[in-house]
C-alpha cells in the first residue's frame, strides 16, 4: 500500500484525535498537588497514550506523571519524535471567535488552542507513522513518540524523561517551521524584583514566552491614563471601569511581530508620573524596543541575528513588584555577559535580577546525516528550498543530541501559536503528515 495514500485515508481519524486533545485545556496548574503540572495536562497525556494504543503502539506512562511515550518497531537504535501536550493560556477570550478549548472545524481550518502548538503537528506525525505501519513498512530502528508535559514552562517533563529513560539516537520535533531549524538561540528567563514604592496595583500577562495582547488598569490614575493613551494614540477599551490597553499577541521568540500591551501601559503610566520601579524601567529602558538596545547595545551575530527581549508578565502590589522577562540570545554570544548587562541596568532602578530558567543554544551542522536526510525529504516532497534556518524559539530539540525542529509551518505560512484564533489548515495538515511519513521512512533505513 502507498503510505502517502494511506495518510489521506486517515484524515478523519487524525482530525478527531486532534480535537480530543485540543478539547482538554492542558494549561499548567501551578497549584497542583496531585500531578506534576495539573490534572488537565495529565488527562491530555493519558488521552495521547490511549490514542497511541488504539493505533497499535506500545505505550508507557511515567509512574510520577511527568511524561509518557509510545513505541513501534525493532532495532538497537531509536528515532525519537518529541512533542508536547501542554499549551499556553488562551488569554482574553473576547479575542477568540471560537471556544479555544473546543476544537472547531471551519472553512478548512481547525481552530483551538494547541492546533498548531503542538497537538496538531504531533498527531500529524503520529498518523504519519501509522500510515507506514498500515503499509507494512519494516522499521530498522525503533520509533518512539515522547510526550512532554511542561514545554511551555520549565521542561520538567522532558528533563525527567532524559533522566530516567533511553535517549533516542536521533530525532526531530514537529514544533516549529519548515524546512528545519538547525540552530536555536539561547533562552534566558528571569524575574526582575523590587520593593513597591508607590500606590499602584497592577497585574497582567500570561507567560514568560508570550507577548501580552492586553492588560487592564483601574485606580485613581484612570482619568489621567485615559487622556495620555489618547495623546499617545494607543488602542484601549473600557469595560466595567477597567481600562484595557490593547496590544497584539505573539511568541516571545519573535516579539517584533506583536505589540506588547504591558510596555504600552507602562509608557503611559510613566508619562503621567506614576511612581514604580518596574513601570519606570519598562518605560525608559525597554519601551517598544524588542532588542533592548538600552541594555545590550548592538547584540547580534551572523548565524542567528539580534537578541530579543520580551516582557511577559508584570505584578505590582502594595509590597512588591515583579517583571517576568524572556530573552533569546544569539548563538555565539556569552550568556554571562548578557546577565551582567541586565544586572547593571536594573540596579539603576533598585531592581534585583533573579534567574528563572535557562536553555543553552542548539546547533546541528548542515553536513550532519540528520540534516542531509531531512533536506532531501523536504525537497522531494515539496520542491522547495531546504536551506536550514536559525530560530529564536526553544523547542524540545535542545533536550538531546542529534535532534532538530522539523515543521510544521510552511514558508510563508501564518504562525499563530500563542495567539488568539490559533488554527491549522487541514490541507496543510495532510501535507505535513506525508512529509513526516517520508522522513520517518528514510530515517529508519
Amino acid at each position: 500500500m502507498d503510505y502517502k495514500k494511506r495518510v489521506e485515508e486517515l484524515k478523519d481519524e487524525m482530525i478527531e484525535s486532534i480535537k480530543q486533545l485540543v478539547n482538554i485545556p492542558s494549561v499548567k496548574d501551578e497549584e497542583s498537588k496531585d500531578t506534576p503540572f495539573g490534572n488537565d495536562i495529565d488527562k491530555a497525556l493519558k488521552k495521547a497514550l490511549e490514542i497511541c494504543e488504539n493505533l497499535g503502539f506500545k505505550t508507557h506512562y511515567d509512574e510520577e506523571g511527568y511524561y509518557g511515550y509510545a513505541e513501534i518497531g525493532e532495532g538497537k537504535e531509536m528515532l525519537g519524535i518529541l512533542g508536547h501536550l501542554d499549551v499556553v493560556p488562551a488569554g482574553e477570550r473576547s479575542n477568540w471567535n471560537t471556544d479555544p478549548f473546543k476544537a472547531q472545524l471551519k472553512d478548512g481550518k481547525l481552530y483551538g488552542r494547541g492546533t498548531q502548538d503542538d497537538k496538531g503537528p504531533t498527531i500529524a506525525a503520529l498518523y504519519a507513522v501509522k500510515a507506514l505501519m498500515d503499509s507494512e513498512v519494516e522499521f530498522d530502528k525503533r520509533v518512539r513518540f515522547i510526550f512532554g508535559t511542561d514545554e511551555e514552562s520549565l521542561w520538567g517533563g522532558i528533563n525527567k524523561y532524559m533522566e530516567k529513560e533511553e535517549v533516542p539516537t536521533l530525532g526531530f520535533t514537529p514544533d516549529s517551521q519548515f524546512p528545519m531549524i538547525h540552530a536555536e538561540k539561547g533562552l534566558l528567563q528571569a524575574k526582575l524584583k523590587s520593593e513597591s514604592i508607590g500606590d499602584i496595583i497592577l497585574s497582567g500577562g500570561n507567560s514568560f514566552n508570550a507577548v501580552p495582547d492586553r492588560i487592564g488598569y483601574s485606580g485613581k490614575y484612570s482619568d489621567d491614563l485615559k487622556k495620555e493613551l489618547d495623546n499617545l494614540e494607543y488602542k484601549y477599551e473600557i469595560k466595567d471601569d477597567i481600562i484595557y490597553v490593547i496590544g497584539k499577541g505573539a511568541h516571545a521568540s519573535q516579539p517584533q511581530k506583536g505589540l506588547n500591551a504591558i510596555s504600552l501601559l507602562a509608557i503611559a503610566l510613566n508619562n503621567i508620573g506614576v511612581k514604580s520601579n518596574s513601570i519606570k524601567f519598562i518605560a525608559e529602558t525597554i519601551g517598544e524596543d524588542y532588542n533592548a538596545k538600552n541594555i545590550f547595545g548592538k547584540c547580534e551575530d551572523e548565524p542567528s541575528g539580534k537578541i530579543t527581549f520580551n516582557i511577559g508578565k508584570v505584578n505590582i502590589d502594595e509590597d512588591s513588584e515583579e517583571i517576568a522577562i524572556d530573552i533569546r540570545i544569539p548563538v555565539t554570544k556569552d550568556k554571562e555577559k548578557i546577565v551582567d548587562d541586565i544586572k547593571n541596568k536594573v540596579k539603576e532602578y533598585n531592581i534585583k535580577y533573579e534567574e528563572f530558567d535557562y536553555l543553552d543554544s542548539l546547533y546541528v551542522p548542515k553536513d550532519h546525516k540528520l540534516i542531509k536526510t531531512l533536506r532531501k525529504v523536504y525537497e522531494d516532497e515539496t520542491g522547495l528550498d531546504s536551506t536550514p534556518l536559525v530560530s529564536g524559539g526553544a523547542t524540545y530539540a535542545r533536550a538531546m543530541d542529534n535532534c532538530v525542529a522539523f515543521g510544521a509551518v510552511f514558508p510563508g505560512g501564518e504562525k499563530v501559536e500563542h495567539q488568539a484564533n490559533e488554527y491549522i489548515e487541514i490541507d496543510k495538515l495532510i501535507e505535513v503528515a506525508k512529509i513526516y511519513s517520508a522522513a520517518v521512512y528514510n530515517l529508519t533505513r
